[in-house]
């Protein structure tokens, strides 16, 4: 039995156009059409099909084995309306190996891009997770990577972090975040130059995802100022960042080698009047004005909190004033801290 024609010519066109060779393809639909074989009346227990791919010819063979499984005897039976099977089947197989050429084609695009920013189309929203379509592949984003009450509409084009590349049976699954704190980073990567050349570094982050993220940039040219790139010229730059994050508060601050003078700078808005810093316990106790107490510490010891994450110490805030000394202890570790690379 023979082969319709324009199924080679299917396998040959998909060989070169998707790089998937004959052979892969001739032996599934061999082991494909054996079963479909066995399904037929009166088929034997065990079979073969062999595939002639020069002149698409059919042939199914079967088979008695012995106890141990040698093939003892062997003859051809071919079905009489097989062709109509081979077609259907073959089409079916075609089908599979195309989808697990995208597949792997996907993946292939994607493996190893970790921390690369992605932009997509929100194709569905719920409490358990967002789907972006980014054109040639969909990415997940779970809730827990989401912004908190951050609600995105469905078409609307958003902007996520690759945070993993799964390969899973049903194809590669890329799971994306807005909540990391190095999305904050890349998105500052868009509108910074300087950071793309290396002449402003970001030493480290720490998020609050949808309330408050602070970075610390440092210069290594004597005439940029780190603050003023990533900021911009009244905003610009750090406001493209705030859109697209709905309104989340970014403050950029300049790293210092001295551990209180960091300290100081991480605690902004607030004015520190003094840090005296324990190097040995990774701590700090910082003091600031009366007036400027609640401006340190932040809503809900935010700002504090934020402080410590991104200098790595913990830090102790008072009031200098001699009537009232209260005490805040802030700890340096906590979900949102980022120094580097895409962890958390």
């Amino acid at each position: 039995m023979k082969m319709d024609y324009r199924v080679m010519e299917a396998l040959e066109m998909l060989e070169q156009e998707r790089g998937i060779p004959v052979d892969t393809i001739l032996d599934a639909l061999a082991n494909a059409l054996v079963s479909a074989y066995k399904r037929s009346r009166g088929a034997a227990e065990e079979a073969r099909v062999t595939i002639q791919p020069d002149e698409g010819e059919i042939i199914v063979y079967a088979q008695e084995l012995d106890e141990d499984g040698n093939v003892v005897r062997e003859w051809e039976d071919t079905p009489r309306d097989f062709g109509r099977i081979a077609a259907t089947t073959a089409k079916q197989v075609i089908a599979q190996r195309l989808r697990d050429a995208k597949r792997e084609q996907v993946y292939d695009v994607y493996e190893g891009r970790d921390g690369d920013l992605v932009t997509g189309i929100v194709q569905q929203h719920d409490h358990r997770y967002t789907i972006l379509d980014l054109g040639n592949a969909e990415a997940i984003m779970p809730g827990s990577e989401r912004i908190p009450y951050e609600r995105l509409e469905r078409n609307a084009r958003a902007k996520a972090l690759i945070i993993e590349v799964r390969k899973e049976t049903k194809g590669p699954q890329i799971v994306v975040s807005r909540s990391h704190p190095d999305f904050v980073r890349r998105l500052l990567d868009l509108e910074v130059p300087e950071l793309l050349d290396g002449t402003v570094e970001i030493r480290s982050i720490a998020r609050e995802a949808g309330h408050r993220t602070k970075i610390a940039v440092v210069s290594h040219a004597s005439n940029v100022d780190p603050k003023g790139a990533c900021v911009g010229a009244r905003g610009s730059r750090v406001r493209q960042v705030v859109n697209e994050l709905r309104g989340e508060k970014v403050d950029v601050v300049q790293w210092r080698e001295e551990p209180s003078q960091f300290i100081a700078e991480a605690l902004g808005p607030a004015k520190v009047r003094e840090v005296r810093v324990d190097e040995e316990e990774k701590s700090a106790v910082a003091i600031v004005s009366e007036h400027q107490l609640s401006l340190a510490i932040g809503r809900e010891g935010q700002n504090a909190r934020l402080a410590a994450r991104l200098t790595g110490y913990g830090i102790d805030i008072r009031s200098d004033s001699p009537l009232r000394r209260p005490r805040r202890d802030f700890p340096p570790a906590g979900r949102g801290a980022n120094t580097g690379g895409a962890t958390r």
